[in-house]
């Protein structure tokens, strides 16, 4: 059974030393704190976007859930619409882009 994802896309902050700092002293104490139900986390920092200047996204986050019902149950929580709301408050770029998505595995080709 396919897992399904959550994917938060920040765009390039206007000031990266102060987005970093508010993602990894207040926002990731409040997804380890406030966001349960899934089963891995995901914090990446976007290097380069090949062919391109510069990427239209600096971190992207993804949280890992069993099933869609129990992302559901997450989005709904207090604690998860917390966290979101945190997320975009910190998001000097933009508001971060939200996708679900269902992670597929394919054999290595």
């Amino acid at each position: 059974m396919a897992e399904v994802k959550l994917m938060v896309m920040y765009p390039t902050p206007t000031d990266i030393d102060a987005f970093e700092k508010a993602y990894t002293q207040e926002h990731l104490p409040l997804v380890a704190q406030k966001m349960a139900g899934h089963t891995k986390f995901v914090a990446t920092r976007v290097l380069a976007a090949v062919g391109e200047a510069q990427s239209p996204f600096y971190r992207i986050a993804e949280f890992y859930y069993p099933s869609g019902a129990e992302l559901e149950e997450a989005l709904a929580s207090e604690g998860t619409q917390e966290t979101a709301a945190h997320a975009a408050s910190i998001s000097s770029g933009g508001r971060p882009i939200i996708l679900v998505s269902e992670e597929e595995m394919l054999p290595s080709y």
